[in-house]
C-alpha cells in the first residue's frame, strides 16, 4: 500500500494516538506494558533493576544508588522461538527467562544497556561470553562479596564474564571500605554475616558501578 504525503501526517499521529491509548490500557488494567520489544535486544546486553531481596536496602544505601541486581541477556532457541534469558547470579547461577526477571524486580521496573563499542557483538564474542559463563553456571551465591571464583554474586559474574571472554572491565573495581558503611541497615548486614572482621580491602565490584560506566549506552527502561 503506497501511502500520499497528504495522509503522512495523519497516519503518524493515529500511531501514537494509539500507542497512548495502548498505554492507558495497561494502566487502568493495573497490568505492565509489554517489556521492550525483543527486536531491541542483543545478545550480551546488560539489564539492571532494584531487587526486593533483603539486602537490597543494604546495597542501595552502601552504594547510593537504586540499582542493586543485574544479569546479561542472552537469546536461546527454542524450537522456531526465540527466547530470552537473563544469566544471573541468584542463589546458584541460572538463566531465568527475560519476563519472570523483570517481574521479579521493585515495580517491574529495569534498565538494559549496551556497550557503545562495537555495539553488536560478533557471534565469536557471544560465544566467548558463553563459554565464560558455563565455568560460573550451577556455583552458589556469595553473600561475602569475595573475590573468587567459588562463590559468585550478580555484578562480579557479569564483570568477570565479560573480563574473561573480552577484556573489557566494565566498571572500576572497588574495596568494600570505599562503600558508604555507616547506615544501620548496612551495619547490620555486616555484623550478621562478617561479625566484628569485616574485610574492607576485599575487591569488590557494585551493579551500580557498573551500570554506571561509560563504556556503556542505554537501550531501553521501564
Amino acid at each position: 500500500m503506497v501511502i500520499s504525503k497528504r495522509h503522512a501526517v495523519p497516519l503518524s499521529i493515529a500511531i501514537a494516538t494509539a500507542l497512548v491509548l495502548i498505554s492507558a490500557y495497561f494502566s487502568s488494567a493495573g497490568i505492565q506494558p509489554p517489556i521492550v520489544a525483543t527486536e531491541l535486544l542483543q545478545d550480551g546486553d546488560l539489564i539492571f533493576h532494584a531487587s526486593k531481596s533483603r539486602q537490597s536496602a543494604a546495597i542501595h544505601r552502601a552504594t547510593h544508588s537504586e540499582i542493586s541486581h543485574m544479569g546479561i541477556i542472552f537469546r536461546e532457541q527454542k524450537g522456531i522461538k526465540n527466547n530470552w534469558y537473563v544469566y544471573e547470579a541468584v542463589g546458584p547461577v541460572v538463566k531465568t527467562p527475560l519476563q519472570e526477571w523483570i517481574e521479579s524486580g521493585a515495580d517491574k521496573h529495569y534498565s538494559i544497556k549496551r556497550l557503545k563499542s562495537p555495539g553488536k557483538l560478533s557471534p565469536q564474542e557471544i560465544e566467548s561470553l558463553k563459554e565464560a559463563w558455563k565455568r560460573f553456571e550451577g556455583k552458589p551465591y556469595d553473600p561475602y562479596f569475595e573475590w573468587s571464583d567459588q562463590r559468585i554474586y550478580c555484578s562480579e559474574l557479569v564483570w568477570k564474564m565479560y573480563k574473561e571472554a573480552l577484556g573489557i572491565e566494565v566498571g572500576h573495581l572497588q574495596k568494600l571500605g570505599d562503600f558508604d558503611l555507616n547506615s544501620p541497615v548496612v551495619k547490620e548486614l555486616l555484623a550478621e554475616r562478617y561479625g566484628s572482621e569485616i574485610p574492607l580491602q576485599e575487591t569488590v565490584i557494585a551493579p551500580s558501578t557498573m551500570f554506571n560506566s561509560p563504556l556503556l549506552r542505554n537501550v531501553g527502561c521501564l
